[in-house]
């Protein structure tokens, strides 16, 4: 155990105890043939806006990760897992934008959508219960794990596909290579205490980068110390963590220096912590860890700055942002893909 612990803080999620199991309902109707759309008009989609792999990756994780999963889930995630191998060329790197004529206005790319491929992929060769899935995407994600995106998000997102590779696949070589790799992508805390983050500024997704150095800590060789990713994971979550509720950055960002804004809060912000959170406690065994995900957890419950629930009961899916006045009622992809992730820990960590 290091000094950097997860210790409780003023509040335990007051709602997270009465989380509702993930619904796939909206994800399901977000879904054709295809793949994912991305976007929403309240609950009804918007066929126009295509789809992307951004989000097709995140469906195939919590589609993977998912307990038991029924056959329509199952059947979602080899869809998806279609839609990437489709996505993916010859040479490892992803198409991130697929109109709805099926026909790709992009080139294939390293950004967040390939770290965010092999993060599905990497879930989905673990964790499926599907052997002819898991064959499949450990296939595609080999062919990726190869390149190097320029971006320390993009590593990070990749880096976390790596480490699922290696609980199911201690001896991949690739895996260990992409995970140290993404690890020193992200770099460890900086020297002022009073900002100790590896950047300038937190922009989005910010746990994710604490999570993969906590991950990238547990490789036999040349992982950094557990102590960089937990002190970072500690600071982001004092920092987001007011008056015993999650108060997650903002989609502008915060710079150091500049005065922290509270709006326009993102579900993949409260997702990431989550993950970050139930990643920490499970590395560590330290059950401070555990309120950060019960905080996750609130934040669509309600126990946020506006003191509203973050999702549709009736649809099953997640609002797309938090502003002064409540939710953007829009339930696209990804603030749903969050609303499912986050609630997959509720289960375990509430």
């Amino acid at each position: 155990m290091t000094a950097t612990t997860g210790r409780p803080t003023t509040s335990v999620g007051r709602r997270a105890s009465a989380a509702p199991a993930p619904s796939f309902a909206h994800l399901i109707r977000l879904s054709d043939d295809t793949g994912l759309f991305e976007h929403a008009r309240h609950a009804i989609v918007r066929r126009e806006h295509g789809y992307c792999t951004d989000d097709v990756a995140r469906g195939l994780v919590v589609t993977s990760r998912q307990p038991e999963p029924t056959e329509e889930v199952l059947r979602l995630a080899e869809r998806y897992l279609a839609f990437l191998t489709h996505a993916q060329d010859a040479g490892g790197a992803f198409h991130n934008r697929l109109g709805h004529d099926r026909r790709w206005s992009d080139q294939p790319g390293l950004g967040d959508w390939w770290g965010r491929a092999l993060w599905g992929l990497g879930t989905a060769a673990a964790r499926s219960p599907a052997a002819w899935i898991r064959e499949e995407a450990l296939v595609a994600f080999s062919r990726g794990a190869t390149r190097r995106a320029p971006t320390p998000h993009a590593m990070a997102f990749a880096g976390l596909g790596a480490a699922e590779v290696l609980r199911r696949h201690p001896a991949h070589a690739a895996a260990a290579a992409l995970l140290a790799d993404a690890g020193s992508a992200v770099g460890g805390p900086g020297p002022d205490p009073r900002w100790p983050w590896p950047r300038q500024q937190l922009t989005y997704a910010n746990a994710a980068l604490a999570e993969v150095v906590i991950a990238a800590s547990q490789l036999r060789h040349g992982g950094p110390p557990l102590d960089d990713g937990l002190r970072m994971l500690a600071w982001l979550r004092d920092v987001q963590v007011l008056d015993g509720r999650l108060s997650v950055i903002p989609a502008g960002g915060w710079r150091c220096g500049a005065v922290r804004l509270r709006h326009d809060q993102q579900p993949i912000e409260a997702a990431a912590f989550a993950d970050a959170c139930a990643t920490a406690a499970t590395v560590t065994g330290d059950p401070g860890w555990e309120t950060g995900v019960r905080q996750a957890v609130g934040w669509f419950l309600g126990d946020n700055d506006v003191g509203t629930a973050m999702w549709d009961a009736e649809t099953g899916g997640g609002y797309d942002g938090l502003t002064a006045h409540g939710p953007n009622l829009n339930q696209g992809a990804e603030s749903t893909l969050a609303l499912i992730s986050t609630l997959q820990h509720a289960g375990r960590w509430s």
